[in-house]
């Protein structure tokens, strides 16, 4: 059984996250003395200050990432345990921490449910590896050089990241405000068109407004996309009330409006599989005007196209906008309908 008297110390740039696993730790493990840090930098100091029992670990940290912050903490406070708790899923990544002496890693959609499991393992001595990685031996190749090998067979060829195969790309991204989220988008949406596929965006008008510009500005032909059907911009809040019943969103209107929005703008792809991005804010609109429960149905939504078609969608959330801030609970309900989540 685990004391209160555990120092715990969480670093992540994300307020939000670090709130979801203070509530878990608290909630769940009934742990009180509980530090928090929002970059490397921090993260070195208050664990040298602090000699925290364990330090749960993001990996892309502002100013030192987790990977160099925790073979500087290793040293300055090295009977702390690490639990690396990021987006990050490559094997390579989970090999790397475990390389520098980590005692476990879980990615951040997997937090909900296998934090408490793992913090107790690794409190007590245990290596924990999260379930998505079951399947491979990260204690073999301790110098870094070899990628880990499946279990139980040495003699399969060496997993390489680029045969890695995402099931689906349904991502969702947290801003400070309207400045990264522009940015996000405007990287977002002019990758995909320089690159011939097709973008939808389903935006706030001061969104599209703002972005149809910094598009150009990149020197994208905006005019030319639009003709051509591989730029297709719809108001957020109008996209709503077309699959909006009673406050909640109907399955068949939303899924018959992006399918054949999706359809058109493959064909207009210049690429042989038409690949197709989606950025949707609608979700955003939804969770400001307090109705959680729509916005998380609609991820759902969102997350069966995204399984069912060639697409790479991409939520946005701008929480700079709303004072209350998200909920830890729908914080949680939001990421695990995704295959990554971003933080700017």
């Amino acid at each position: 059984m685990l004391t209160p008297s555990i120092r715990v110390l969480i670093v992540d740039d994300f307020e939000p996250f670090r709130r979801l696993l203070r509530s878990t730790l608290q909630n769940k493990l009934e742990l009180q003395t509980i530090a928090e840090a929002s970059d490397g930098v921090e993260a070195i100091e208050l664990a040298q200050a602090m000699q925290p029992d364990l330090i749960l670990l993001d990996i892309a940290l502002p100013k030192v990432d987790g990977i160099e912050a925790a073979q500087r903490i290793r040293e300055l406070a090295p009977r702390s345990k690490i639990l690396f708790v990021s987006q990050e899923s490559s094997v390579d990544v989970v090999q790397a921490a475990f390389n520098i002496g980590a005692s476990g890693y879980i990615v951040k959609m997997d937090a909900g449910s296998e934090l408490p499991v793992a913090v107790k393992a690794v409190l007590r001595g245990e290596t924990f590896v999260g379930s998505r990685f079951a399947a491979y031996d990260f204690t073999g190749s301790s110098d870094g050089q070899s990628p880990p090998t499946p279990r139980g067979n040495k003699n399969v060829v060496p997993l390489q990241r680029e045969n890695i195969k995402v099931a689906r790309r349904h991502e969702v991204g947290f801003y400070s405000g309207d400045a990264s989220l522009l940015d996000a988008l405007t990287q977002f949406v002019g990758t995909a068109l320089k690159a011939g596929s097709s973008a939808i965006v389903v935006a706030t008008e001061s969104h599209r407004d703002s972005l149809f510009p910094r598009l150009q500005a990149d020197g994208l032909d905006m005019v030319a996309a639009i003709e051509q059907g591989r730029y297709i911009s719809l108001d957020a809040a109008d996209a709503l009330s077309t699959f909006m019943i009673n406050d909640l969103p109907d399955p068949v209107r939303f899924l018959k409006l992006f399918r054949d929005l999706i359809a058109k703008a493959a064909v207009a792809a210049k690429r042989e599989q038409g690949r197709v991005v989606v950025f949707g804010e609608g979700v955003h609109l939804l969770w400001a005007q307090g109705n959680a429960k729509a916005a998380v149905q609609v991820e759902e939504l969102s997350d069966q196209l995204a399984k069912t078609c060639y697409v790479e969608i991409l939520c946005g959330y701008s929480l700079g906008s709303v004072q209350s801030g998200m909920d830890s609970q729908i914080f949680q309900q939001v990421c695990t309908a995704h295959s990554a989540v971003h933080s700017r």
